[in-house]
């Protein structure tokens, strides 16, 4: 379990969990679980375009995620980006159909963006994924206290001159590169249960933003690290476990937070 291609999926998988964990904090705090659902699907169509033209595929996922960042984020309102957000994922959707039309095999390597090869990761990959997560987290502790206020008292940040439409912007930005770092690992698919899950679960359990950054990390780690030993074990896709135990954490922390507001947690 630890030898070969299995020490590149452990490494690969820890750098995305710690990466959702962070971005995901700020993701499930303002309300941007539908961005982050459709910047890594819209993405996919990036990869096949890529793929179409022989380019490498992270510069399709890269750069389409970014478009898809930058159209939800010119084309949203405030609080209100559900349109402008369907609309983009309709586009790349499109566009991703289209691209795959022009080609005359449908190549796996494509498909596996949907769903993950974090078994097949390999020691090349390796340094961009980290250069890219170092990149999205220190990011997010750049724009941390603006982005923290815009996100729980939106109005008393424009009356400090924090802009949200510009946090709204920079955050999906976070997202594109949170994005364009994850799907190779775990797909389009899985990033967005990391992206929500633990971070949802650990808001469940504590009302300090650092702390619950900290266990949103922790619950997205032990999440990925089950997975992959599950899966190892019993020969299940990894796919299922990532949700399964995403889920079961939330589940987790809603009945935390049940038992504690009616003062029966310890």
């Amino acid at each position: 379990m630890f030898s070969g291609f299995m020490v590149n999926a452990w490494e690969a998988a820890t750098i995305v969990a710690v990466v959702a964990g962070v971005v995901g904090f700020f993701t499930v705090l303002r309300g941007s679980a539908f961005a982050a659902h459709a910047l890594p699907n819209g993405a996919f169509a990036g990869a096949a375009g890529a793929s179409l033209i022989g380019v490498n595929v992270i510069v399709g996922l890269g750069v389409f995620a970014l478009l898809g960042a930058l159209t939800i984020g010119g084309l949203g309102r405030r609080a209100r980006q559900d349109v402008a957000t369907a609309l983009a994922i309709v586009m790349m959707l499109g566009l991703g159909a289209l691209f795959l039309s022009m080609t005359t095999e449908y190549a796996p390597e494509i498909y596996s963006l949907l769903f993950g090869e974090v078994l097949g990761v390999s020691s090349n990959e390796l340094l961009p994924t980290a250069a890219i997560g170092v990149l999205s987290v220190a990011a997010v502790f750049v724009l941390y206290r603006p982005l923290l206020l815009s996100s729980v008292m939106p109005d008393a940040a424009e009356a400090r001159g924090v802009k949200g439409r510009q946090m709204d912007l920079a955050f999906l930005v976070v997202i594109a590169l949170a994005t364009t770092m994850a799907v190779p690992v775990v797909g389009s698919l899985l990033i967005f249960s990391l992206l929500i899950g633990p971070p949802a679960a650990a808001r469940s359990f504590t009302d300090r933003p650092l702390h619950a950054m900290g266990l949103s990390v922790g619950f997205a780690l032990v999440t990925v690290w089950s997975a992959i030993a599950l899966s190892f074990a019993s020969n299940l896709p990894i796919g299922f476990f990532v949700g399964a135990v995403s889920a079961s954490s939330y589940a987790a922390g809603r009945i935390w937070a049940a038992r504690r507001r009616t003062g029966r947690a310890p």
